[in-house]
């Protein structure tokens, strides 16, 4: 029994180890890379260290040309909002499936589950005109109003949090005279806080690296995202790669400083959700 018990303890520790190597081994690569001159990276190995480890011309040139400070500007400004707007969204979509009972409430969370099995790539033509339309294309607006938008996985652990808010906190507010918009802002709110933690992780990480939106709504240099800020490097008949793998680590530092910020809520939001 011990024997099996060391075995499988083994086997755990070396399945830990290889996934840590394999999501480690890129990020490792793109920071030799980074250190690296135009003739050095086409004539060494990936993972061979960089000859000069004070070689910060890539850098340097990574974020002026690429003209990076304007791409996090933007990048924080459409970030901000959306997330804003799709938490309030969500909770106030879970709040109402959940606390109201009405005919075809069923069929409103099956059509919103309908909705993200359909591929996304089929609803761009429609998409863009109706962007187009608005007078909202080459704005940082096309990008936050698609960005805003009802995300059925939000409103999915928006939902499941519900679960563990009693109904007679509701029932309470109600007899003291609170309406529904109150017991929303005043009880339903501060008690999401885990999944809003949640759901901001999940949403902030996907417009942080997104690139087809930016790039299809917003084409003007002056609107350009973190994650279009690098593809001027990258030509027809030629990529700067080790400027673009220099830029590539610029674009994790803020992610790097806000998990080491929010580790502690990142852990907790992910920990209730799993057992509530």
């Amino acid at each position: 029994m011990k024997t099996s018990t060391t075995f499988f303890n083994i086997l755990k520790y070396l399945a830990l180890i290889l996934g840590a190597f394999t999501a480690l081994l890129p990020i490792v690569v793109v920071f030799f890379a980074s250190f690296k001159s135009s003739s050095e990276y086409s004539s060494t190995s990936p993972l061979t260290p960089p000859e000069n480890w004070f070689n910060f011309e890539n850098y340097t040139r990574a974020f002026i040309e690429g003209n990076m400070l304007v791409g996090f500007m933007n990048t924080a400004i459409i970030l901000v909002i959306s997330i804003i707007g799709a938490t309030l969204t969500g909770s106030m979509i879970a709040f109402v499936l959940h606390r109201f009972k009405f005919k075809g409430s069923s069929l409103l969370m099956g059509a919103f589950l309908l909705a993200t099995l359909i591929p996304a790539v089929t609803t761009q033509v429609a998409t863009f005109q109706i962007i187009s339309d608005l007078g909202l294309f080459n704005t940082r607006w096309a990008a936050i109003i698609l960005y805003t938008g009802t995300d059925i996985i939000a409103v999915y652990i928006f939902l499941q949090f519900m679960d563990s808010i009693s109904v007679s906190l509701d029932e309470s507010a109600m007899l003291d005279g609170a309406s529904y918009f109150t017991i929303y802002r005043k009880i339903i709110l501060p008690l999401l806080k885990p999944a809003i933690v949640t759901v901001i992780i999940v949403k902030g990480v996907n417009v942080y690296n997104d690139f087809y939106t930016p790039f299809l709504y917003m084409p003007k240099p002056d609107l350009q995202v973190i994650s279009t800020a690098l593809f001027k490097f990258k030509g027809p008949y030629g990529s700067q790669w080790e400027v673009i793998s220099a830029g590539i680590m610029i674009a994790i530092i803020p992610t790097i400083i806000i998990f080491l910020a929010l580790q502690k809520h990142i852990y907790n939001g992910f920990t209730d959700g799993s057992v509530k």
